[in-house]
């Protein structure tokens, strides 16, 4: 695994065209989260050209039959940034992806179930608002150069509620498993310690980049880039699914370390060498 400290749009131009098969990643949204080494307070216009510089330098780099997830929050008073990121990129004269799915990673969810007990599941940050509800879910953008990328869908599925529908639908061939979907309720872990635990105030599950993974069907061949790295959570993701040909980008210092030292810590848990929790 290669993770690498700088501007990700100098490394990135370093990086051989083609030479990446998935991109999974989050970069600073631009509502003001307060990181170690990065101004999130662009102006909008320079944050989203600052953006089209780096997605250029990322469809250079991703293979032709790459996928590129980008996953994006908002803010309830700012809700229109994902949508207009989006548009900047895969919209508009010079397109540089074409948009061929759109995934909502939900955080925190309350369902009735048939029986009509209520579960909530999950964790969000709640706001104090007359105005707003709170904001329990975020994007995730899956980006390729000719929209017609094929996907493992059931390697990224879940099985059949209704068992019924095995047999009933050709297509299931059988297995029971079918498409998730793009709905992805994927809650964070429950951490003791912040400071500890989590140093970085914008950070997505490991199980998310997992599920990317899973859904573009290359396994632990591929060759899976994430240009904001952060504190490594893409580098244990990719271990845990066995890839070995993983780049990680990180301009901080502190989270660059930080990520070094997680990962070092999967790998000894991996090995048998620390327990497991």
């Amino acid at each position: 695994m290669n993770l690498l400290h700088g501007d990700c749009l100098e490394i990135l131009k370093t990086l051989d065209a083609g030479s990446q098969d998935l991109v999974v990643t989050s970069p600073p949204y631009n509502l003001g989260i307060n990181y170690n080494s990065f101004k999130d307070t662009s102006p909008r216009k320079e944050y989203l050209k600052w953006c089209r510089s780096w997605v250029a330098e990322v469809r250079r780099v991703l293979a032709d039959d790459g996928s590129f997830f980008l996953n994006v929050g908002a803010a309830p008073a700012n809700p229109l940034m994902p949508h207009q990121l989006i548009l900047e990129l895969a919209d508009g004269e010079e397109p540089l992806f074409i948009l061929q799915n759109t995934f909502h990673w939900v955080k925190s969810i309350s369902i009735e179930t048939r029986s009509g007990e209520r579960i909530s599941a999950g964790h969000f940050k709640p706001i104090n608002s007359k105005r707003f509800v709170n904001d329990c879910h975020e994007y995730v953008f899956h980006l390729t150069k000719n929209g017609e990328v094929p996907l493992d869908r059931r390697a990224a599925g879940v099985p059949y509620q209704d068992k019924s529908n095995i047999a009933r639908w050709g297509h299931t061939g059988g297995a029971d498993l079918r498409c998730r979907g793009n709905t992805w309720f994927i809650p964070y872990d429950t951490i003791m310690s912040r400071d500890k635990e989590r140093p970085h105030p914008a950070t997505f599950p490991i199980a998310l980049v997992e599920q990317c993974v899973k859904l573009h069907g290359k396994g632990s061949a591929t060759r899976l880039l994430d240009p904001f790295l952060g504190i490594g959570t893409s580098a244990i993701a990719a271990h845990r699914q066995r890839i070995t040909a993983f780049t990680g980008i990180e301009l901080d210092e502190l989270y660059l370390r930080t990520a070094r030292e997680r990962l070092a810590e999967e790998v000894a848990r991996f090995a048998g060498e620390l327990p497991l929790g």
